[in-house]
């Protein structure tokens, strides 16, 4: 087998590299993996247990994967191609990835009439600590950000490269997807030869070793501390760049909360996914992401008592990064590199947890919120505050991320 090299982050090579010109390659591959723990409720302890009755990503554990190829070939006929995968897997030979049909364009237009003024404010904290930091919190009224009145709010910026994606690419292919939608073994390895073959895109080959293979899975477990504070702890993992952790939760209907463990002012909702490893590193020294020997973060008992006693909180590992490129990059930094593919293997592991002692059905069955909320979280309960929606929605726009 063709041995693929592994393509080093651009900022950490050396500056005759960096001026050497780069041809973008035809086609891309990206894998992202993720081992998920589900949610925990108080009195679990860390096991990471699914709360019964619960569905979608909040609650379920498990292992996890998603496959995206893009490239800009045009097949001559319909497209297809297939992701052969080692025998470790348990998922047979190979997993087709599929190109979804284009949604046709809605017709008619114009923003809808009535727009209400949106109402309700969010209160930002951050820091690990039993108390809340001087300045805190940070209030964001949702009609003055209608207004154009934005609040003083640091929101750091994270360089990463776009994911293949329809619109992105000429021809694009997924797993999972109607065709193939198989549930990834608890027992499943990554480790071994992998190969892509398709009708749109060159053959990419690569191979996965120790310490790039899905990670431990996170073991979230919480105590009450003083005067209302919640401390919560989890397992190091060995394979884990840096950790990050989320609380978003109300006691007012028209009032939300939102938690960070940054040390430093960060709205840091944006957090929650997948973060190269050099970023990781960045932000680790900023004090923004929690180091890997982090292994205890106190909730301050301001967040809880406002966020209803009993808040979610998400956490989640950040992993290594496999880079592959085909052909190697040359070494004379005046020949041009025309990059045939790339392949990316990148890797998470997240945890869900309710704080405090309550268990009451309501706090159970909330939904992955916070301004990370999207595919994954599961339907709100009809109690839920209606400045949840109306706040994720308005900070997006905010700080652009």
């Amino acid at each position: 087998m063709r041995r693929s090299i592994v393509l080093f982050f651009v900022a950490a090579a050396p500056v005759a590299a960096q001026n050497q010109v780069v041809k973008p390659p035809i086609a891309q591959y990206w894998v992202s993996v993720e081992t998920a723990a589900g949610m925990t409720m108080p009195g679990m302890g860390a096991t990471g247990s699914v709360v019964p009755g619960m569905t979608g990503g909040a609650a379920q554990g498990g292992r996890r994967m998603a496959l995206q190829l893009g490239s800009q070939q045009v097949p001559a006929g319909p497209p297809r191609a297939d992701h052969a995968i080692p025998a470790g897997m348990n998922m047979g030979p190979a997993l087709p990835l599929l190109t979804p049909e284009r949604a046709a364009a809605p017709r008619g237009g114009g923003e809808p009439g009535g727009m209400e003024q949106p109402k309700g404010r969010m209160l930002i904290y951050w820091g690990c600590g039993e108390s809340v930091r001087p300045g805190q919190p940070v209030v964001i009224d949702y009609a003055k950000l209608a207004q154009g009145q934005a609040p003083g709010m640091a929101a750091r910026r994270v360089s990463a490269p776009a994911a293949p994606a329809p619109g992105r690419n000429r021809t694009y292919g997924d797993w999972p997807n109607v065709e193939d939608a198989k549930q990834v073994p608890d027992s499943a390895s990554l480790r071994g030869d992998h190969a892509v073959k398709g009708s749109y895109s060159p053959e990419i080959r690569f191979s996965l070793g120790e310490g790039q293979d899905f990670m431990d899975r996170v073991a979230l477990a919480s105590a009450p501390r003083g005067a209302g504070a919640a401390s919560v702890t989890w397992n190091a993992l060995p394979t884990a760049t840096g950790y990050f952790a989320t609380v978003f939760g109300s006691e007012e209907r028209d009032e939300v909360v939102f938690w960070s463990s940054s040390e430093v002012q960060e709205m840091g909702g944006m957090l929650m996914d997948y973060v190269p490893p050099s970023e990781v590193a960045r932000l680790v020294r900023e004090k923004v992401v929690l180091a890997p020997s982090t292994t205890e973060c106190t909730v301050p008992a301001e967040v809880v008592k406002k966020s209803g006693g009993s808040p979610f909180l998400n956490f989640i590992a950040y992993g290594p990064e496999a880079n592959f490129a085909q052909p190697p990059r040359p070494g004379d930094p005046k020949k041009p590199w025309d990059l045939v593919w790339t392949a990316k293997v990148r890797f998470k592991s997240t945890a869900s947890l309710i704080l405090g002692e309550s268990s009451r059905p309501e706090r159970a069955s909330r939904p992955q919120a916070g301004p990370q909320a999207g595919r994954e979280a599961a339907p709100p309960p009809a109690a839920a505050p209606d400045p949840v929606e109306e706040g994720i929605r308005t900070l997006r726009g905010i700080f652009g991320r």
